[in-house]
């Protein structure tokens, strides 16, 4: 049962020791490997494509890669010994990347409303506009918090004085900041791959149980699919400001798996 198959464990293997190196690079060199290899938002001047692939071997804490590798170990186990290494791995790619481009797509409806707020004050940069537009779009992360500052100190100082230079500021502001948010939209984790792995074990084993921690009651592979995937359409419906999550992602992923898995089907490669 607890037998280690070929791809798992090298997903396994490479996801932790991604892990311990990433943050070995942050805590000791100031290096991270997000600025590269996370997934940004296809705007930023820190995208690159192969961050599709990328993204999935990188995570951002320990419960997080924990998390994910013991789905892998528990359900990515029967579904290689049922599929074999080079079908399994090809699934584990497609959804993970799937997962990527369905995140990008929701990305764009909490960035687009961001620009066109900017372009909208761009096209009137009056001293109300720059407040309504702040008011609605609060700083974001200790970066953007330090940029809101200094800005907010230098124009208030000259903005009695010298309106046109206090505008002049205002716009470079806003563009930097524009960018910034932009910048910050990043998505690590093998997550998107690992609810295509939920969705195939609840496909190929529909009716095998599963005893969940909280509650600790059985269920069957199918309701337990079926209730996850709910809950994280809810979860992405509601986009909760709180919440980091990339609750789309993870319904990217078992999106991808669902019709791969019928694509293999109907072109009987699979059962």
């Amino acid at each position: 049962m607890f037998q280690l198959t070929p791809a798992v464990k090298n997903l396994l293997i490479i996801n932790i020791l991604l892990f311990a190196a990433s943050e070995v690079l942050r805590n000791n060199l100031g290096v991270d490997l997000n600025q590269t290899f996370g997934l940004r938002y296809y705007l930023s001047e820190d995208f690159g494509c192969w961050q599709f692939v990328t993204y999935m071997f990188l995570h951002g804490g320990v419960s997080h890669v924990l998390f994910n590798m013991f789905a892998v170990f528990m359900f990515g186990r029967m579904i290689e010994q049922y599929w074999g290494i080079q079908r399994f791995l090809v699934y584990y790619f497609v959804t993970g990347i799937g997962a990527g481009i369905i995140q990008e797509v929701a990305l764009w409806f909490d960035v687009n409303p961001f620009i066109v707020a900017v372009d909208q004050y761009l096209s009137d940069p009056s001293t109300n506009a720059l407040n309504a537009f702040l008011d609605a779009h609060q700083p974001f992360s200790s970066d953007s918090y330090n940029a809101y500052r200094a800005f907010a100190a230098q124009y208030n100082n000259i903005v009695n004085v010298d309106s046109a230079q206090a505008n002049t500021l205002a716009r470079s502001f806003i563009i930097k900041y524009q960018q910034m948010f932009i910048d910050s939209q990043c998505t690590i984790g093998a997550s998107g791959a690992v609810f295509g792995i939920l969705l195939a074990f609840g496909m190929l084993f529909p009716n095998m149980r599963i005893m969940l921690l909280i509650p600790p009651i059985p269920i069957k592979a199918k309701y337990f699919v079926l209730i996850y995937g709910a809950i994280e359409l809810f979860e992405g419906v509601s986009n909760s400001q709180m919440d980091n999550v990339a609750h789309w992602a993870h319904l990217g992923g078992m999106l991808f798996g669902f019709f791969l898995i019928r694509k293999w089907r109907r072109e009987g490669m699979i059962d």
